[in-house]
């Protein structure tokens, strides 16, 4: 019984955090904010979801690829959004209002022309 009301809690609050992460989408102003957003709650969600699915379903084939898919996204999100940050400002994305400064266009200056190719 009580496993039920955990497995609930983490339903709902995946559910919610993957809402977060579509408002975040759809609200913010540029890539980057909304690369944050997605990465971030969406994340979170899904482990959450699986978690409680491995709760409900008390069976080691679906813990173990519950732990699989787990993992996955721990090791690809970060990743992904590494990538998509590189690519946004490879092709100058506009940033949205408040940005201080741009760390990887300091170190684009770094290099001599020649080593840029």
């Amino acid at each position: 019984m009580i496993i039920e009301w955990i497995a609930a809690f983490f339903l709902v609050s995946g559910s919610l955090f993957m809402l977060v992460a579509a408002i975040g989408v759809v609200k913010l102003s540029d890539v980057y904010m909304r690369m944050h957003a997605i990465t971030k709650a969406a994340s979170l969600g899904a482990i959450l979801m699986l978690a409680a699915v491995s709760l409900i379903y008390i069976e080691w084939l679906v813990w173990v690829e519950a732990l699989m898919v787990v993992v996955f996204i721990i090791i690809t999100a970060p990743v992904a959004s590494h990538m998509i940050a590189k690519a946004a400002h490879i092709t100058k994305m506009p940033k949205g209002p408040g940005y201080i400064m741009d760390e990887l266009e300091e170190a684009d200056n770094t290099f001599p022309e020649e080593e840029k190719q």
